[in-house]
């Protein structure tokens, strides 16, 4: 149980100010209301797997905490000697040279700064007030460190809203108590962060080894990432879960790792026989990913289970039919045969513009989902886009 004398450094005399209509409503709280400001962000952050939504927050509790305008967290980039604006109030995301202004001095030196008359200070930078149309009043600067007690990051608010002047050491000692928990928070999450990238690139990888191995381009796994994406976000799915797709689609033909070469690379006509061993990929890959944990494995293995499903139930492997087939699934078809048919292939030209949407207007309610040809097709410009910026290079067609 805490003392009366530590608690009072970290909660007696809380300001908090309500982001209302005026933003500048003022009131007090006792220590417990303080404590219960700080267990309420807390309970929040805990609750959020978003990574973006979960660092606002936590801006969100420091800005609240210490009566501020606006606060920033600046992200050290050590690589490039850099501090980026990972998530602001005020800022879009600028990058700044580490050894610039009040943060990279607080970046470099480790120490935390009070700065109530910045354009006095020789260190302040009054660049990004120009860039943003903004005018820094006063701010309060405090290093994050990680648990090895390097510096990754500065947390920064800026203007003391609440009609005094000045920051004072007890907002200092307010804004410890975002900081101390965000710089675990952040360490947490820079970590699961890493642990995705370096998944969505064995993806990325693999799924591109199961289309080079079939002769398909390179480029074909990430154009349908993102029409999946696309289809994903404008049929209302919410963005994590379209995210999750966009990631796991790709690995929709990965069983045809697992295909004798003999039938995969054979120029001619395949036979009944070597059809139906083609048609295996879709258990194969299932197979292959189903007793993952991962999320994102999760969903890739019902996308390669379920993207040869046809909404009229004459697909494979299990004539599922309508919305039985999982919306991953009916998706990642309408991405993965628009390519196809878009693209030049060693065994065949692309097909005209004109002739792919004459075949989708056909297959509407039959190979595919209604609604998404519908959205498909409402949104082509946004698909073209997406074609144009991941076009195959070196394309030639065969003759």
């Amino acid at each position: 149980m805490w003392r009366k004398k530590e608690s009072s450094t970290l909660l007696l005399h809380g300001i908090i100010i309500y982001s209302h209509m005026d933003k500048k409503r003022l009131k007090r709280f006792s220590d417990r209301d303080l404590l219960h400001v700080v267990l309420n962000a807390i309970g929040k952050i805990a609750n959020e797997r978003d990574v973006d939504k979960l660092l606002i927050i936590m801006a969100d509790m420091g800005r609240d905490l210490v009566g501020a305008e606006s606060c920033t967290l600046w992200m050290l980039d050590k690589e490039r000697q850099e501090l980026w604006s990972r998530v602001s109030h005020s800022l879009k995301e600028i990058r700044i040279p580490a050894s610039h202004g009040i943060a990279g001095h607080v970046a470099l030196s480790g120490e935390p700064e009070i700065i109530n008359a910045p354009y006095e200070d020789p260190r302040f930078d009054g660049e990004v007030d120009i860039i943003m149309g903004y005018r820094t009043r006063n701010l309060l600067a405090i290093p994050i460190q990680n648990s090895e007690g390097q510096i990754i990051g500065v947390f920064q608010a800026v203007n003391k809203g609440t009609g005094e002047s000045m920051f004072t050491q007890e907002d200092m000692d307010h804004f410890l108590i975002a900081s101390t928990y965000i710089g675990k928070q952040l360490e947490a999450v820079l970590l699961q962060e890493e642990i995705e990238t370096t998944q969505r690139e064995i993806i990325f990888t693999l799924a591109e080894t199961a289309e080079l191995r079939s002769q398909e381009t390179g480029y074909h796994v990430k154009r349908v990432a993102e029409y999946s994406w696309l289809l994903a976000t404008l049929a209302g799915m919410p963005e994590t879960e379209a995210k999750i797709l966009k990631f796991a689609s790709p690995l929709h033909d990965i069983g045809k790792i697992a295909i004798p070469d003999a039938i995969l690379l054979k120029p001619g006509k395949l036979t009944n026989e070597e059809i139906e061993i083609m048609r295996t990929h879709t258990q194969l890959g299932y197979d292959m990913l189903k007793h993952s944990d991962r999320r994102i494995l999760k969903a890739a293995s019902i996308v390669a289970m379920e993207h040869h499903e046809h909404w009229d139930g004459k697909g494979y492997p299990r004539k599922t039919a309508g919305e039985d087939i999982h919306i991953y699934g009916r998706i990642t078809a309408v991405a993965d045969v628009f390519d196809a048919l878009a693209s030049h292939r060693v065994y065949k030209k692309a097909w005209p513009m004109e002739k792919i949407l004459t075949l989708f207007r056909e297959e509407r309610g039959k190979q595919f989902d209604p609604t998404l040809v519908d959205l498909f097709l409402n949104n082509l410009d946004k698909v073209l886009e997406i074609r144009e910026q991941y076009k195959d290079q070196l394309e030639t067609p065969p003759e």
